[in-house]
């Protein structure tokens, strides 16, 4: 049996629940909605925690990390694919692969940095067993982006540094934006930046929480 399609609490019904919550939550973009919908969420967190994937909460995955609220996946991938459509994405964070394989289904190349070796291993094995090629890793410093690959359309973040990486805006082109969270836990907010001719503009997306963004690479 094709593990992605999943039985009881990680069946499509279940996944199609989920889309409706987020729906209902504000998200509006039929791609990320679709994209959702298709990505086996189970498949990317221990099997002990499949049966709760679908519920719009993060979840640990190891190391002291975790895979974000559906929720938080779904906003920050809606803000990524605003107009125009980017064609090269580098997400900060690899984490479990989850939020990669939700933009691997949307962009044509996706670039993802995790600092931890051990993260980015498993889910270079679990995208390759999904069929997903699009995608080239790196471990290492997720503050220092993918320089030799820069620019790129949009940068996503998946962890939070107290200020915004200079690295990571430099490496942004033209027009691109870049969706990261910033602050201390517990007065941390979501941003996009977009890099103009003028320099960047930054709205706020709105409150979250996520794991601190720490500096080097480790096994």
């Amino acid at each position: 049996m094709d593990g992605s399609r999943g039985i009881g609490m990680t069946s499509q019904r279940t996944r199609d629940r989920l889309v409706r919550r987020l729906r209902a939550e504000g998200i509006a973009d039929a791609r990320v909605l679709d994209a959702i919908a298709r990505t086996p969420r189970h498949l990317f967190v221990d099997e002990a925690l499949a049966s709760r994937a679908y519920e719009d909460t993060a979840l640990p995955i190891g190391y002291g990390q975790t895979i974000s609220q559906p929720y938080i996946v779904a906003r920050m991938t809606e803000a990524i694919m605003a107009a125009p459509a980017p064609e090269k994405v580098l997400e900060i964070g690899t984490g479990c692969g989850y939020q990669t394989a939700v933009l691997a289904s949307l962009v044509p190349k996706v670039y993802t940095v995790e600092r931890i070796g051990a993260l980015l291993e498993q889910a270079r094995r679990r995208l390759r067993a999904l069929g997903v090629r699009n995608v080239r890793y790196r471990h290492g410093d997720g503050a220092q982006g993918w320089p030799e690959q820069a620019p790129f359309d949009a940068i996503l973040v998946a962890a939070a540094p107290d200020e915004i990486p200079p690295a990571l805006l430099e490496q942004l082109a033209p027009g691109g934006r870049l969706v990261i969270p910033t602050g201390p836990p517990g007065g941390q907010w979501l941003l996009e930046v977009v890099r103009t001719a003028e320099g960047f503009e930054q709205r706020t997306l709105g409150a979250v929480s996520f794991v601190p963004l720490r500096g080097g690479a480790e096994p």
